[in-house]
């Protein structure tokens, strides 16, 4: 399983701690089942989130079609001629 990256953590943890307080102030709850189900809810919700996050895609150098005729180019000696 690949490593989350840093973003992933930032947002999931962020979900996890506005939506655990947003809901319990909405809620209003005291009870320690209400509390459960709010915590449990909110870290589905941050783990959610996280997932979402998209990764960062690697791209490899572009290779050009005439990469080997430039590679000859830069070989070839350059000639200078005198001038006048």
């Amino acid at each position: 399983m690949p490593r989350p990256t840093v973003a992933q953590l930032a947002y999931g943890s962020a979900t996890v701690v506005l939506s655990t307080l947003a809901m319990l102030l909405l809620s209003q709850t005291s009870s320690g089942p209400g509390v459960g189900v709010i915590a449990m809810s909110a870290v589905i919700l941050g783990l959610f989130v996280a997932l979402s996050v998209p990764k960062p895609k690697r791209t490899p150098a572009p290779e050009s079609v005439d990469a080997p005729e430039a590679a000859a180019r830069e070989r070839e000696p350059v000639h200078e001629t005198a001038g006048p």
